[in-house]
């Protein structure tokens, strides 16, 4: 299987071959996620709800997800590795991005990822030039879900979707690879996607991104927390979770997911 790299990317966002792309924290579920071939897998800070059981992002540390980043790359083979830098660990500075970055990179990933929009532009700028790769998240940015006011759909008026396609326009120019557009309506997915020429990732954003998101542990239902309303039970009539998986992976390429069930 040949590696997935950001050249890859973007000749599948060129191709308008959906990308596939799934959280992963750990080993096992990195080699069977490799097998399944997805293409991208996110060693996400949502691992403190999921995997630790706090109840937000924000708890969680840089030597969290150097940790898991290092499980995850041991079993990964072909998938693309973002490794998310978590609260705290970029805002300060661009120096301090970089360092931090250069710690998840030097665990295994093969980009980071980081929250905000135009505020962001010039510390993903100054990462970017220092060769490591960067992801952008825009939209609902859950570290930030105090200051949004909770989990709530981002882009519902026509201003919000002019400062979201402008976030998306200063990520860009900064040389980010690409971005999380998450909890958004249709139509401000598209307006974003076709914004931009770097694959435009959705979480809850709609059919017209460059490729699709969701955190493993609902799909596949094992979080027995609250689930967002663009999240579907793949286990449902599947005979195994590789089975699962693949079934993700299939409607994201086809089109089926998002269905209309699963967006806003």
């Amino acid at each position: 299987m040949a590696k997935v790299t950001t050249s890859t990317l973007e000749k599948m966002r060129v191709e308008n071959d959906p990308i596939t792309m799934l959280t992963c924290t750990d080993a096992s579920f990195a080699g069977m996620l490799d097998a399944a071939e997805i293409d991208m897998f996110l060693i996400g800070d949502s691992l403190g709800m999921v995997v630790q059981g706090e109840s937000s992002t924000l708890g969680v540390t840089m030597d969290d997800m150097v940790y898991h980043t290092r499980c995850v790359a041991k079993a990964t083979n072909r998938a693309l590795i973002v490794g998310d830098l978590p609260f705290g660990s970029y805002q300060r500075s661009p120096e301090q991005a970089f360092e931090n970055a250069v710690e998840l990179m030097a665990a295994g990933a093969h980009m980071v990822k980081l929250e905000g929009g135009e505020v962001m532009a010039d510390t993903v700028n100054f990462v970017v030039e220092r060769g490591i790769p960067v992801f952008g998240h825009i939209g609902l940015t859950p570290q930030s879900v105090h200051a949004l006011g909770g989990f709530k759909v981002q882009g519902k008026t026509e201003e919000a979707t002019d400062e979201l396609v402008a976030a998306a326009k200063a990520l860009e120019s900064a040389g980010a690879a690409g971005l999380v557009l998450e909890l958004v309506p249709n139509e401000v997915g598209k307006r974003v996607t076709e914004a931009v020429s770097i694959p435009v990732i959705g979480i809850g954003a709609g059919p017209f991104c460059s490729g699709q998101i969701l955190n493993l542990y609902d799909m596949l239902d094992i979080y027995q927390g609250r689930k967002p309303k663009f999240v579907k039970n793949f286990m449902t009539g599947a005979p195994s979770i590789l089975d699962a998986v693949k079934a993700y992976a299939s409607e994201v390429k086809s089109g089926a997911f998002p269905a209309p069930e699963h967006c806003f």
